[in-house]
């Protein structure tokens, strides 16, 4: 199954508040912590203490030391706990680094070869590719979200391909069937690939327009690239829940946590695992990704800390956006919350380009779901006929719904 960022950061708690306990007798060993906390402080430690512990009694499934610390830092039982807590971080928090799979020195132009994009650096990422003996119209560059791979747009492809579209999605660096899967490449590499594929694209169907294509992950990486200088021309965006949960949309501890974690923990490996998500009424799809060995099951922290150091990007770059988008979100999106893509739209500083689509039954997985053909169907419309109404309906659900108050 897709990992996806929201259900991290239950279990990143849990794993600083493990870390902490496990270092901490090392820390004090060279650090007087316990001379840093007055008496009232230490007092009103164990107050905190007390309280969440006869909180956790009910729960039966969360009685050990690890969730009751996990529990004060999330609920707040104790503001001196909390300053306990980053005293402790910040004693061990330099002790690592996230890890990245930085892309080489350029050594050749980018090109495409059968069925693969060989980037300016030398890495191969391999290419999906939907076209019917439809006369092609338009061309979709799709770029799938964390964890996934390219042919997360298999079926829309072939929809879309027999509407005179068609369509292309690579397997980004550190997902699919790339080099060092797992591991995160940074966010300029992921804007500089899709420049590259851009270009080759744009060499390949002379004249015919290109549209971005983003699910998720995706569709950051698209928000984020295609205002950069130099970057060839497109006719639009689409983007399927974009992910757009930047630190300026995150609760404090979240971004606490998930800074902390990355510079203690960079390297271990968290699911999604026990939390009850789901990102898509499409079981069998789901169960297919489950099976599918191409995409990524666990997690590296630092990986998730590279993703929202690219929503933060994303988000930033939603004011500039200078071409028509077409913004899908499901209305049970449990991934990416909706202040997040408010928080968007409400940035965007030429709204008119934007057509929103609110879909009642739609989950995170948009293109996936069992009533995708209806985002697909949408996805053709908006491209050749921009003026008219989404057939769906979706986008007056939105107006009267979700963004009405934009």
């Amino acid at each position: 199954m897709q990992i996806l960022t929201t259900s991290f950061f239950l279990k990143l708690n849990r794993i600083v508040s493990f870390m902490l306990l496990r270092n901490v007798q090392a820390i004090t060993s060279t650090t007087d912590l316990s001379c840093c906390l007055s008496s009232v402080l230490q007092q009103q430690l164990h107050s905190s203490l007390r309280a969440c512990c006869c909180a956790l009694k009910a729960n039966k499934n969360s009685t050990s030391v690890v969730d009751v610390i996990a529990c004060m830092f999330l609920t707040g039982a104790g503001f001196y706990f909390r300053v306990f807590y980053i005293v402790v971080l910040m004693l061990v928090g330099s002790a690592c680094a996230p890890v990245m799979h930085k892309p080489g020195p350029d050594m050749q132009e980018p090109s495409l070869i059968n069925d693969a994009y060989r980037t300016a650096d030398g890495v191969i990422l391999p290419v999906h590719h939907w076209q019917s003996d439809a006369n092609v119209r338009s061309v979709i560059i799709a770029l799938h979200g964390f964890n996934d791979y390219g042919r997360f747009f298999n079926d829309a492809g072939e929809f879309l391909a027999d509407q005179g579209i068609v369509s292309y999605a690579y397997d980004q660096r550190g997902f699919g069937d790339s080099d060092q899967p797992g591991l995160w490449a940074g966010v300029d590499a992921y804007l500089e690939d899709l420049r590259g594929f851009v270009q080759l694209i744009h060499q390949k169907h002379i004249g015919l327009p290109i549209y971005l294509l983003g699910e998720s992950m995706g569709g950051a990486v698209v928000l984020a690239a295609v205002n950069q200088a130099e970057f060839p021309p497109v006719a639009g965006l689409i983007l399927s829940a974009p992910a757009v949960w930047g630190r300026e949309v995150m609760p404090w501890y979240q971004r606490w946590l998930l800074a902390v974690s990355a510079r203690t923990v960079p390297q271990m490996h968290v699911t999604g695992s026990g939390l009850k998500i789901t990102p898509s009424d499409n079981i069998d799809m789901l169960r297919a990704l489950w099976e599918d060995p191409l995409v990524i099951k666990k997690t590296r922290i630092d990986s998730v800390y590279g993703l929202v150091n690219l929503m933060d990007a994303a988000l930033q770059a939603s004011a500039d956006v200078a071409v028509p988008v077409c913004l899908l979100y499901g209305e049970r999106d449990q991934i990416i919350p909706t202040n997040a893509v408010s928080t968007m739209l409400e940035s965007i500083r030429a709204p008119d380009l934007v057509t929103t689509a609110l879909y009642a039954n739609g989950y995170h997985m948009l293109l996936r779901d069992l009533e995708a053909k209806t985002v697909w169907t949408d996805i053709a419309n908006w491209i050749f006929q921009p003026d008219q109404p989404l057939p769906s309906g979706a986008e007056d659900v939105a107006s009267a719904r979700l963004f009405g108050a934009r």
